[in-house]
């Protein structure tokens, strides 16, 4: 699977139900960890490389719902395709991280400490590095 068809499962299996701002969001951080230069992202390269890295999302596990079984829309393709580009969704600044909380309540750090809350979209809190991060 290339890179965008990945990227188009990716942002359907984790937000497609938040919306294009929800869905542009994770895109970002997906790019974002691709384009670190320190710290854990800072070894990987690719889409491929930051969706397969172990642990980091649900929908890249052998799952029903996942990357390997759900079918992306053109809406998918088209976001995938602005976040290849070089587009960024500004409110999510440099987030490495987002998560789900199930509640309105963002957690302040994730994970580890190693991010700070930077924004709530939808039901994802979005999370920027820390200093500690770049030792990880």
């Amino acid at each position: 699977m290339n890179e965008l068809e990945l990227l188009a499962r990716l942002i359907k299996c984790e937000a497609g139900g938040e919306g294009e701002n929800g869905m542009r969001a994770v895109a970002s951080v997906v790019m974002n960890r691709v384009n670190a230069s320190a710290g854990e992202y800072g070894r990987y390269n690719t889409v491929s490389d930051v969706v397969f890295a172990p642990r980091q999302f649900e929908c890249a596990t052998d799952q029903p719902q996942s990357v390997f079984n759900i079918l992306p829309d053109s809406i998918h393709y088209d976001i995938a395709q602005w976040a290849l580009g070089g587009g960024r969704l500004g409110a999510v600044g440099n987030s490495l991280w987002f998560f789900n909380p199930y509640s309105e309540i963002c957690r302040q750090n994730f994970p580890n400490n190693n991010g700070r809350l930077y924004t709530r979209i939808g039901n994802h809190c979005f999370y920027a590095p820390t200093d500690s991060y770049y030792s990880t």
